[in-house]
């Protein structure tokens, strides 16, 4: 079938398996350019199938050689069906990995539940023994716990009062002002709930008591912090709520890990445009301003570039992990300097409907969003037919 995007919203309701796979191949190219990294060898990625997670196994693949297990919850493709891009990007990775050689196979599913963290764990048992790297990107909008059996849902809301400021719709160019009213404390603790720490938590300890940690391990888990600019909608919001608790329970992470003499980290990581991302107002409209400040200062990265980085600069140096004055890996440092922010700062003032083309990248922005889901990929023909139907040739069946 000829597959084209079909848009609702911040969402796209289709992807395109070449594109994917394009995508996929770009980023190996890209680590392979890097050279090699002395990191791990036996990797677990919870979240493993965009974004950052992607990245994560991309980098421990084909950077460190490393064996993978990806855990993910995507849609399969289906006669007449685009399967989802978290599919069709795991598909292509795990088809090359395998053709060098590299062992990487996957399970699909809740991976909040006890079901798959059990399945994941007779996975490790039965093909490495233990593991060395637990990488913990997971991205979801609701979460049922495995032991309350409530679900919870997150919301995207300022705390403490209404937040007014600008915003821009990324598909029509029109900057406008928006209002957002203020969560209740039931939608601070629901978000908390689904992308605060519990989970990354749970996963360590139940991979801990099965004993397939290996001596030295290290876990990682992604967060974001951000300018003034955005701090009333994200970090002094409900998902920065979230944020702050995963970020405590490194702490007592790291503390369980002291037997294995394994260590856990927080890296925060800059501003991309990602399906979370295009779903918070403000934030699509200070990406493209970010985005065209560090393109011009030749410093702007995009997830693999980042997590190429923090596996070489930061986790894997042969010496210590450099970290903040709260214990956090700071891979946000180029987003975070004074003359990127002061810049953005004055571009927000100056930024209209009319103003944005010339002072912003929103060219950029729509390219990268339309990327996620395998479209706008140079060298892709999208005009000729392709197999929506494609199999993940490690997945596991459960």
């Amino acid at each position: 079938m000829i597959i084209t995007p079909k848009i609702r919203g911040f969402i796209c309701l289709t992807s395109h398996p070449q594109g994917c796979e394009q995508n996929v191949l770009n980023q190996i190219n890209y680590t392979k350019s890097q050279g090699t990294v002395d990191g791990p060898k036996k990797v677990l990625v919870i979240g493993a199938s965009t974004g950052f997670g992607l990245a994560s196994r991309i980098t421990s693949a084909f950077g460190s050689n490393a064996s993978t297990i990806g855990v993910y919850f995507e849609k399969p493709a289906a006669p007449g069906k685009p399967g989802s891009a978290g599919w069709y990007n795991t598909a292509a990775f795990e088809k090359f990995a395998q053709s060098e050689g590299l062992y990487a196979k996957s399970i699909n599913g809740d991976a909040f539940s006890n079901e798959i963290k059990q399945q994941t764990i007779d996975l490790i048992k039965a093909d490495l023994g233990q593991i060395d790297l637990v990488v913990y990107s997971l991205a979801s909008p609701r979460r049922t716990n495995p032991v309350t059996g409530i679900t919870h849902q997150s919301t995207l809301k300022p705390i403490g009062g209404t937040f007014t400021n600008k915003t821009v719709d990324f598909h029509t160019g029109t900057v406008s002002e928006i209002s957002i009213d203020p969560a209740n404390e039931e939608e601070i603790a629901n978000t908390v709930a689904v992308m605060g720490g519990d989970d990354w938590e749970m996963w360590i300890d139940a991979l801990k008591a099965a004993d397939v940690l290996a001596p030295g391990a290290t876990t990682v888990a992604y967060s974001y912090i951000g300018p003034k600019l955005t701090e009333p909608v994200y970090r002094n919001g409900t998902i920065g709520r979230a944020k702050d608790h995963l970020e405590a329970k490194a702490f007592d992470i790291d503390a369980k890990l002291k037997e294995v003499d394994g260590r856990a980290y927080v890296s925060v990581n800059k501003a991309l445009v990602t399906q979370a991302s295009s779903a918070i107002p403000v934030i699509p409209l200070y990406i493209s301003l970010l985005y065209k400040t560090m393109k011009e200062k030749g410093i702007h990265e995009g997830c693999i570039e980042q997590i190429n980085r923090l596996f070489r600069d930061r986790l894997y140096t042969n010496g210590e992990v450099p970290v903040d004055e709260k214990g956090r890996i700071r891979i946000d440092d180029w987003e975070m300097r004074e003359d990127v922010q002061s810049t953005v700062a004055t571009l927000w003032e100056e930024a209209t409907t009319e103003t944005l083309p010339a002072i912003g990248d929103l060219e950029g922005y729509k390219t990268d969003f339309y990327n996620l889901f395998g479209f706008e990929v140079p060298g892709v023909d999208y005009e000729a037919e392709v197999n929506e139907v494609v199999e993940v040739p490690g997945l596991q069946q459960a």
